[in-house]
C-alpha cells in the first residue's frame, strides 16, 4: 500500500479523535519498516495526544492489515518548525516567519525567508526584504514555519562580577 493510501485510511480515523493528520511517511521493503504519523489540534499537542493516537492507529492497523511484515509505529507533534502544506495551515500561520524552498526559482533565488502576509486558495503572499511577493501553492515544494528564540538577548556592556 502506497503511502498516500495510508494516509486515506488513517485520515479519518485520526478525525475521529479529534486530531488531523498533517503528514504521513512510510518505509517498507527492508529491516527497519516504520510509519510515522505527525498529529495536530488547535490546542497543540501533548505526549497524551501521541499516546492516543498511537494505541488507536495501532489497533486499526492490526485490523485494516495494510502493512505486510513487522514495523514501528511513530507518533509526534508537527514540532516548532512544522511543515506547511495545506492551505488552511497557511492561513492559521499568517504573521509568522517562514523558511520556504520553491520548485522554480523567484528572482534567481529557490530558497527564501519571509513573513507570511496572508494566503487565499491558490497563492501565498510573503514580505521579504519589504516586498510582498505572491507565490502559488504550485511552487512551493517546502515551507516551514521559523521556531520563535526564546533565549534573551544578551547586552553587551559591563557586567557584574
Amino acid at each position: 500500500m502506497t503511502g498516500d493510501e495510508l494516509y486515506k485510511l488513517l485520515e479519518p480515523m485520526v478525525g475521529r479523535l479529534g486530531y488531523e493528520l498533517l503528514d504521513l511517511e512510510s518505509h517498507t521493503g527492508g529491516r527497519n519498516n516504520f510509519l510515522r504519523l505527525t498529529i495536530d489540534n488547535p490546542n497543540g499537542i501533548c505526549l497524551d495526544d501521541c499516546e492516543k493516537v498511537s494505541r488507536a492507529a495501532s489497533a486499526f492497523l492490526d485490523v485494516e492489515d495494510p502493512i505486510t511484515g513487522e514495523y514501528n509505529l511513530e507518533v509526534s507533534s508537527p514540532g516548532l518548525d512544522r511543515k506547511l502544506n495545506k492551505v488552511k495551515h497557511f492561513q492559521r500561520f499568517e504573521g509568522e516567519t517562514l523558511k520556504i524552498s520553491l520548485n522554480m526559482p523567484l528572482n534567481g533565488r529557490k530558497r527564501l525567508k519571509g513573513i507570511l502576509e496572508s494566503s487565499d486558495s491558490e497563492n501565498i503572499f510573503i514580505e521579504i526584504d519589504g516586498e510582498i511577493h505572491s507565490l502559488p501553492y504550485s511552487n512551493i515544494d517546502t515551507a516551514r514555519l521559523v521556531p520563535i528564540d526564546f533565549k534573551p538577548k544578551r547586552k553587551l556592556g559591563v557586567t557584574s562580577k
